[in-house]
């Protein structure tokens, strides 16, 4: 995937789908509060793909510790190669908009995977 850009996008779950956002992936572990299913459009829920639980209560939203949340979540996708690669075999079909349900839309473990998905698909 190096030789092209990845067709990645953010989005709050709560926002409205839109035929635009092509194959919509939830990467929180739990499922936002309040939603329903049909609601949400989703292609796949990924669980496996956030932060793990101990990480995303130490970092509890802190916008403080936001950089060193980075840092160790970057540490945990870097083991789990597996689960990323569900995201790109829905990018070799097209657009995939990664969804989220924190309220911070920049201090979130989604912008998290989506520069960590851009830096890897440059190495690769």
């Amino acid at each position: 995937m190096a030789d092209q850009a990845l067709d990645l996008r953010l989005k709050r779950v709560y926002d409205p789908p839109e035929k635009e956002d092509g194959a919509r992936v939830l990467v929180d572990r739990l499922w936002p509060r309040g939603l329903r299913k049909e609601k949400a459009a989703l292609a796949l829920w990924l669980k496996d793909v956030a932060p793990s639980a101990e990480l995303r209560q130490w970092f509890g939203h802190d916008p403080a510790r936001f950089p060193e949340f980075s840092r160790r979540y970057r540490l945990e996708l870097e083991a789990n190669e597996a689960v990323l690669g569900r995201i790109d075999d829905l990018l070799k079909r097209g657009r995939v908009t990664l969804v989220y349900g924190a309220h911070d839309t920049v201090h979130n473990q989604a912008q998290v995977l989506l520069d960590y998905l851009q830096e890897r698909s440059k190495r690769h």
